[in-house]
C-alpha cells in the first residue's frame, strides 16, 4: 500500500479482511506471526502491509474428519439402516466432511455394549475422529445423550445430528424400548427367573395393548 503513513488497522478490521477470529489473531501475535503496534492507551494496531505478507501464509481450512453411526433396533429394519447409512453419506459429501468410518448397530437404543458403539468410542479417544454423524439423538442413546455429547467434547469431537430429535412416528421401537426396561427393573427387583417377574412384564404387555385399543 503506496503511502506516505502506512494505514493501521483496528485488530476487528485485520481480521476481517484475512479472515480469521480474534482468537486465532492473538494466538499469532503470541507467537509472532503478525506484528502490531500498541497505541498509547495500549490498543493495537496492525500495519495494512502485514494483510499482503499474511494472506499467503493463511492456513488452509482443516479437514473434518467424519465417523457415521446408524442404527436400528430389530432385523427386520436392515432397509432403514441403509436408507440412514446412504442418507448421512450424502449429508457428509453437502457439509464437506471426509467419512473416516460408516458404523452401524442392529440393538436397541438401551443396549450399552453394542459393538459398532464402542469402535465409536476408540475413534474417539484415540481422536482419529471431528465429528459424529446421526440421524437421530436418539440412534446413539436412548436415555444420557447429553452424558456422550460432554465425554466426546472432552476429546475435541462434536456430535452432529442431521434431523435432531426423532419422530413421534417411531412407535414400535419406542414401545420395544419402554418393554425392555420394564423387564430389567422387574429382574432386579424380582430376580430374572422367577416368577413374580415374569407376571409383571406380561401384565404390562397387556396394558399396553389395552392402551393400545382405547
Amino acid at each position: 500500500m503506496s503511502s506516505d503513513v502506512e494505514k493501521l488497522l483496528k485488530p476487528r478490521e485485520f481480521c476481517e479482511i484475512v479472515g480469521i477470529s480474534y482468537s486465532t489473531l492473538k494466538q499469532w501475535v503470541r507467537e509472532g506471526r503478525v506484528r502490531v503496534l500498541r497505541t498509547s492507551t495500549g490498543r493495537w494496531r496492525i500495519p495494512y502491509s502485514e494483510v499482503e505478507r499474511v494472506l499467503g501464509l493463511k492456513p488452509e481450512k482443516k479437514e473434518v474428519r467424519a465417523v457415521i453411526y446408524a442404527r436400528v433396533s430389530s432385523s427386520d429394519q436392515r432397509s432403514d439402516l441403509e436408507r440412514q447409512v446412504q442418507y448421512l453419506t450424502e449429508y457428509c459429501a453437502s457439509k464437506g466432511y471426509r467419512v473416516v468410518d460408516i458404523l452401524s448397530d442392529v440393538a436397541s437404543g438401551l443396549k450399552t455394549d453394542r459393538r459398532s458403539l464402542l469402535e465409536l468410542f476408540d475413534y474417539v479417544v484415540s481422536r482419529q475422529v471431528d465429528v459424529v454423524v446421526v440421524t437421530y439423538r436418539d440412534r446413539l442413546t436412548r436415555f444420557g445423550f447429553e452424558y456422550l455429547e460432554y465425554f466426546f467434547n472432552k476429546y475435541g469431537v462434536r456430535i452432529d445430528t442431521a434431523f435432531g430429535e426423532e419422530p413421534k412416528d417411531a412407535h414400535q421401537e419406542l414401545v420395544e424400548d419402554l418393554i425392555e426396561i420394564v423387564t430389567t427393573f422387574a429382574g432386579k427387583l424380582y430376580g430374572m427367573r422367577s416368577h413374580r417377574k415374569k407376571k409383571l412384564v406380561e401384565g404390562f404387555k397387556k396394558l399396553l395393548e389395552e392402551v393400545e385399543k382405547a
